[in-house]
């Protein structure tokens, strides 16, 4: 029973969903959500107020500006693509809090939260969204 409960514990130490994401920054928890893939990608669409920081380039001069106290959330498209974990994994070598949302922006947006940038989609439940321009 032990060996189970750790593994539900290390689970949820490492790993958030896009409700408790949201919840979080909605309640102003001191996170800052990490897009991990190319400029490119982000540029095209990423959950408000994310940083771009690509996995590829992550090391000592490119987060020397960031927080360790803070925790990061990495995150990539979803399932099939692995720049969140290449990006949790970099940030926590460097000596960063991380946890990878799970599934990423498709999940984000099947939850039906809002994204920023070219493609930005609006909340189902937004009733006044400025995101289509």
């Amino acid at each position: 029973m032990d060996a189970q409960l750790q593994h539900y514990a290390n689970k949820l130490a490492y790993e958030i969903d896009a409700w408790d994401l949201s919840e979080a920054l909605r309640a102003g928890q001191d996170v800052i959500v990490v897009d991990a893939r190319s400029p490119s990608a982000y540029a095209r669409e990423h959950i408000p107020g994310a940083i771009n920081l690509p996995h590829r380039s992550m090391d000592h001069a490119t987060t020397a500006h960031l927080d360790r106290a803070t925790l990061y959330v990495s995150y990539c498209d979803g399932i099939g693509c692995n720049a969140s974990t290449k990006g949790a994994y970099k940030l926590a070598q460097l000596g960063f809090t991380v946890k990878e949302l799970m599934g990423g922006l498709d999940w984000w947006k099947r939850d039906g939260y809002a994204t920023a940038g070219d493609a930005a989609t609006c909340a189902l439940d937004a009733e006044d969204c400025g995101c289509a321009g």
